[in-house]
């Protein structure tokens, strides 16, 4: 290596502790999960600060549903085709990138990410689950003990697959229902609910206009002063960049950090301020397409939320009759795509105001910011509970609900314990009027999504 590149190398990594330390936070879906559990660094057995609202000692579980996004992952095909295309230009530069130390680093770095990869768990997405399903069983241990059933389900996709079998692998022996990933049963109707919704698929998944907002932003002054500042470290044309380029050098900052635990070259082209803007490109994407944008987004999840509350109505009727609970654990595991929408249906994470390309600085305090959301190995969990020496009969049975492993209050109440009637009530809108086949029937004429949604 030249001398002035090693420098200029050498000056990079001196730089990349402080250049990653901000930067975390703002990784929006490629978020690791240490990110909303920070005391899982040093422990990653460590069940963290008690919480408040637990429930009397008379009160017993009978049922967790759990809903959980894969572990961490590779990049997409297209993401690392987006990278090598980035550093491809970087190398062919690089001769005469004397003057240019960031650039001439960048085309030192390992391109190492190969097609191949294309989504598939990595390591740290199988020691996410396998150690998310020990801290579940030491959380719930009545419910996870030996004999109980588990019904483990996952989407088609071969990293929930594998993110299902390391769940169980993570439970070790105490549950016996041996075998390998093929015994986890795919079900895509309920964690792929969105490839099955006409109406999503054709008016907003393949239709470029409702990403307006998303486009908008991209081509807007935030992203236009991020990407005039990237080009001038990499001392290329503005002209040849994008606002895809762009992110996908951002989005490899996290990849390595969630993938290898390392701190990239790549995050220091960016600092903090450079961060927020490419989070709020990586919400509005979310938001538009998974979340409160348009309303068949959510709507088309009530077929999983209905089915949540199929399995506890039969374990509140088993209990009745003194009967075994028959399903008394179940664990699916889907994607960033299958929690987003559900979390919207339920109302949570819900703005006063819409994201906008044109609202960036007044939604700094946004609610919805996806990596606090859906991380990797984000986890939504219902706990169903029978409760003893009650005052009425409808407090009988209580149900609490945790998101990445803390209570999140109920909406109707802002508490963190509800009984299974009330919670029924405030959502029977949804349990009895959200039908999926007519929610995703396409409508007769051609329309926008904008006009449609």
């Amino acid at each position: 290596m030249a001398p002035r590149r090693e420098a200029g190398l050498l000056l990079l990594l001196l730089a990349l502790p402080l250049a990653s330390a901000g930067l975390s936070s703002y990784f929006g879906t490629k978020s690791r999960y240490e990110e909303v559990n920070p005391h899982l660094v040093s422990d990653p057995l460590s069940l963290g600060p008690v919480a408040g609202g637990s429930l009397p000692s008379s009160c017993t579980p009978l049922q967790l549903r759990a809903v959980l996004r894969h572990g961490t992952r590779y990049p997409t095909a297209g993401q690392i085709r987006r990278l090598g295309e980035l550093h491809a230009r970087l190398l062919r530069r690089a001769a005469g990138a004397a003057a240019c130390p960031a650039a001439a680093a960048l085309a030192e770095w390992p391109m190492w990410y190969e097609e191949s990869l294309d989504g598939r768990l990595a390591p740290q997405g199988r020691r996410d689950m396998e150690q998310l399903a020990r801290r579940m069983a030491a959380r719930f241990p009545a419910l996870f003990a030996a004999r109980r059933r588990l019904a483990l389900a996952s989407s088609s996709k071969h990293r929930c697959l594998q993110s299902g079998a390391a769940f169980r692998r993570g439970l070790g022996p105490t549950l016996d229902f041996g075998g390998d990933e093929v015994e986890v049963e795919v079900n895509d109707s309920l964690m792929r609910f969105f490839d099955h919704c006409a109406k999503f698929v054709r008016l907003v998944e393949e239709n470029d206009t409702a990403m307006g907002q998303v486009n908008a932003f991209k081509e807007g002054p935030e992203m236009k002063k991020v990407l005039e500042k990237v080009a001038s470290a990499l001392c290329l044309p503005v002209e040849e960049l994008n606002a895809d380029l762009v992110q996908v050098a951002f989005l490899t900052c996290s990849y390595e950090l969630a993938i290898k635990n390392v701190t990239s070259p790549w995050c220091s082209l960016f600092s903090e301020e450079d961060a927020k803007v490419l989070e709020y490109l990586n919400d509005l994407k979310q938001y538009w397409k998974r979340g409160y944008g348009y309303d068949i987004n959510s709507r088309s999840s009530c077929i999983l939320f209905q089915d949540i509350f199929q399995h506890l109505d039969k374990a509140v009727e088993e209990s009745k009759s003194s009967k075994p609970i028959s399903s008394p654990l179940i664990v699916q595991v889907g994607h960033a795509e299958t929690l987003q929408p559900l979390l919207a249906l339920m109302g949570y994470f819900k703005d006063k105001e819409p994201l906008l390309a044109t609202n960036f600085n007044q939604q700094a305090q946004r609610k919805f910011r996806s990596g606090r959301i859906v991380p990797y190995a984000a986890n939504l969990v219902f706990v169903l509970y029978h409760c003893d020496h009650v005052n009425a009969s409808h407090e009988e049975y209580q149900v609490q609900l945790l998101l990445n492993e803390k209570l999140l209050p109920f909406l109707h109440s802002n508490e963190t314990t509800s009984t299974y009637t009330d919670l029924k009530d405030y959502y029977r809108d949804i349990l009895e009027n959200c039908h999926f086949k007519e929610e995703c029937e396409l409508p007769q004429v051609n329309v926008t999504a904008v006009d449609e949604l």
